[in-house]
C-alpha cells in the first residue's frame, strides 16, 4: 500500500484515492451555493471491493474533509459513509451544514442532468 495516494479532481467533482496511479475509490460531491457561504454536498463514497477493509475510505474521507475545511467550504453530508465518519470525528462539526430539502433538490437535479448529458 505504499503507492496509495489521494488527490482532489475538481474537474470531476470528486476526491480520488489511487494505487500506483490507478483510481481505486472516490468521494463524489457537488458544489452548492447556499447564499451565505459555499458548500460541498458529499453524496457518494466508494472503494473498489478488492481494497475493502484496509481503512482506505477513512483515509479518503479525511483528505476530502480536511481540504474542504481548508478551502472554507461547508460540508453537507448526504453520503451515508461521510455521515458515519463525521459522527466519529467531531473535529469537523464546526464546518458541517445540516442537510436541507434545497440541498437534496439541487443534488437530484444536478445528477439527473449529468445522466442525460
Amino acid at each position: 500500500m505504499s503507492d496509495i495516494t489521494v488527490r482532489h479532481n475538481p474537474g470531476r467533482e470528486r476526491f480520488e484515492i489511487l494505487d500506483a496511479g490507478n483510481v481505486i475509490g472516490k468521494a463524489a460531491y457537488k458544489e452548492y451555493d447556499g447564499g451565505e457561504s459555499p458548500q460541498r454536498i458529499f453524496y457518494h463514497t466508494v472503494i473498489n471491493e478488492e481494497y475493502g477493509g484496509q481503512g482506505l475510505a477513512g483515509r479518503l474521507a479525511t483528505v476530502a474533509l480536511d481540504s474542504t475545511v481548508e478551502e472554507g467550504i461547508g460540508i453537507v453530508p448526504v453520503c451515508p459513509f461521510i455521515k458515519k465518519f463525521l459522527a466519529k470525528h467531531p473535529e469537523y462539526l464546526a464546518s458541517v451544514v445540516a442537510v436541507a430539502p434545497a440541498h437534496l433538490e439541487f443534488l437530484d437535479t444536478a445528477l439527473a442532468a449529468r445522466t442525460r448529458g
